[in-house]
């Protein structure tokens, strides 16, 4: 019971998800992120495993396509996995193993990839990388209005508890990882803390790279 997307800045290159599913902390599970490598998704049957094993892969210069034809292959129990994958030249590439229950989906274009398992409808999934190639501005609000139309659309197949929205930059460390483990309205109360979130941003990358003359907060 799990949506999620991976989108690409083509003008900054910033890499980030977002994810909602029906149990705790998803956050810490499904999503995985590098600056100036790509992502991964994994879910379903969810390995974490896969996320850093895809990073490291994307890493060694394999494309999308590439990455996720070596996941499926190196993991014993693909069946049971759906995997979403971006490199940092906006290829993605997507799967879904014969065992993901229905409804599932997956959405695959330039700059982004979607997926999604026991949702409400087909049209969740669709939404969201449309939604996503439809708005403008930063990174993270494209992911998360992406997140708000996949919910619109139907979402899963019963209440979400859990949501994330992370977005790397050029640092090693995340420019916005937001999370809301636990919560009746859990992408409302998301859609919250990046709203107060925003305009810190610029800031906090400045108190790490720049202390000298950070703004005082």
């Amino acid at each position: 019971m799990t949506f999620s997307l991976l989108g690409r800045c083509a003008a900054t290159g910033q890499i980030g998800a977002a994810v909602s599913t029906s149990s705790i902390a998803v956050g810490s599970r499904v999503a995985f992120c590098a600056p100036g490598v790509g992502g991964v998704l994994t879910q379903h049957r969810t390995d974490p495993r896969l996320g850093p094993r895809g990073l490291d892969l994307l890493r060694s210069g394999c494309n999308a396509e590439e990455t996720l034809a070596a996941l499926v292959a190196g993991t014993p129990h693909a069946k049971w996995r759906q995997i979403g994958v971006l490199d940092a030249t906006g290829l993605s590439a997507a799967y879904s193993g014969g065992r993901v229950k229905l409804e599932m989906s997956e959405a695959v274009a330039k700059d982004v990839v979607a997926v999604g398992n026991i949702l409400s409808n087909h049209l969740v999934v669709a939404a969201m990388a449309t939604t996503f190639q439809d708005t403008k501005g930063a990174l993270a609000e494209r992911l998360m209005r992406a997140l708000e139309a996949g919910l619109a659309a139907g979402g899963e197949h019963g209440p979400v508890h859990s949501a994330a929205l992370i977005v790397y930059g050029t640092e090693s460390f995340p420019l916005v990882d937001l999370r809301v483990d636990w919560h009746d309205t859990p992408i409302v109360e998301l859609r919250t803390l990046w709203q107060r979130y925003a305009p810190l941003v610029d800031d906090y990358v400045q108190r790490a790279i720049d202390p000298d003359n950070a703004r005082a907060m």
